[in-house]
């Protein structure tokens, strides 16, 4: 299957909610890769938004398993992410010592 956009491509059967509903917003917060900015440009939502959504709508164990694994994920916050990313890279930090040693 090609993929379409620059949206995550995930192996279900079932394909990607209307991004206009509620059941959009609570497949992008259980989508690993779709970080809460994405959630926020494309819906408007705040982070603060989408888990009231969450815990309206979801089962009350289930919404304290998608906490627990979105608290401990970086990904789902883009700023944690792009530091995480560029602050434990050894061949990046290899490559700035190589430009700063010319």
């Amino acid at each position: 299957m090609a993929r379409s956009g620059d949206r995550p491509y995930t192996k279900t059967r079932k394909p990607e909610p209307p991004a206009d509903s509620n059941d959009w917003v609570i497949w992008a917060a259980w989508a690993d890769r779709v970080s809460f900015d994405d959630i926020r440009e494309r819906t408007g939502l705040d982070e603060q938004s989408v888990i009231r959504i969450m815990r309206r709508e979801l089962k009350p164990s289930s919404f304290r398993r998608w906490r627990k694994r979105a608290s401990g994920q970086v990904t789902k916050h883009r700023q944690r992410f792009m530091e995480s990313r560029s602050v434990s890279s050894p061949n990046k930090r290899r490559f700035d010592k190589l430009l700063a040693s010319e």
